[in-house]
């Protein structure tokens, strides 16, 4: 599903060369549930970018679902990233003056989807995280574990290859991360492939394999117990 050869990613500061990953080599298959860990400054912010085709590395290649990502231009990793790839942020961002339906529609108007179908899906992605008999609640209306679930809904609508989760329940409490983690244990089930950013051991644990990385290098590549 997704293969990385040779990562190297460095930023131009000014006049500092700044190295964010080195050498990096990574496979992940089809429905594993991964985390990517590692303190601040290691590298796992760079690496979920690249992953989600926001960025391009400096070296090497990437192979997402059987297509070369580095070579592309923008317009085609836009496509790539709409149809291929759900994010989940730990902000939420939704648009707070309109109904949790309509958030999680957004992404299909994008692709021209009619608007009775983009409702239906985002009312069917919206009961998969049980916000069912909340569609019409505008975001400022839920808690911050309900915001969660529709942002998780809004990247679920698309139907993407890969779900991306970037520090997904750091707003949360701990009863309600663990609630967040037991929806990605039931997407994982159900055959997604998951892919969670954390500099949490706890929330890491709850993934099935654990990619440790420092300094832009991968340190750790272990199953979770």
């Amino acid at each position: 599903m997704i293969e990385l050869r040779g990562i190297g990613k460095k930023y131009q500061m000014g006049e500092t060369e700044l190295t964010a990953l080195v050498d990096v080599n990574l496979d992940i298959a089809r429905n594993e549930y991964v985390a990517l860990v590692g303190p601040s400054g290691s590298g796992k912010s760079t690496m979920m970018n690249l992953l989600g085709c926001l960025d391009l590395p400096s070296t090497g290649s990437y192979t997402l679902d059987g297509e070369a990502v580095a070579s592309l231009g923008e317009d085609q990793l836009a496509r790539v990233r709409n149809r291929k790839i759900g994010f989940i942020f730990q902000s939420y961002y939704l648009m707070p003056r309109t109904t949790i339906a309509d958030n999680v529609a957004q992404p299909l108007i994008y692709r021209g989807v009619a608007p009775a179908v983009r409702r239906e899906r985002a009312h069917a992605a919206l009961a998969r995280v049980g916000l069912e008999a909340r569609v019409l609640h505008k975001p400022n209306e839920l808690s911050g574990g309900q915001r969660q679930r529709v942002a998780i809904a809004r990247a679920l609508v698309g139907q993407p290859e890969v779900l991306l989760a970037d520090e997904p329940t750091g707003n949360l409490d701990s009863k309600t991360a663990l609630e967040i983690m037991d929806i990605f244990g039931e997407l994982h089930r159900a055959g997604m492939t998951i892919i969670v950013v954390t500099h949490d051991a706890t929330i890491a644990n709850h993934c099935r394999r654990m990619v440790r990385l420092h300094d832009g290098r991968i340190v750790e590549d272990r199953a979770v117990a």
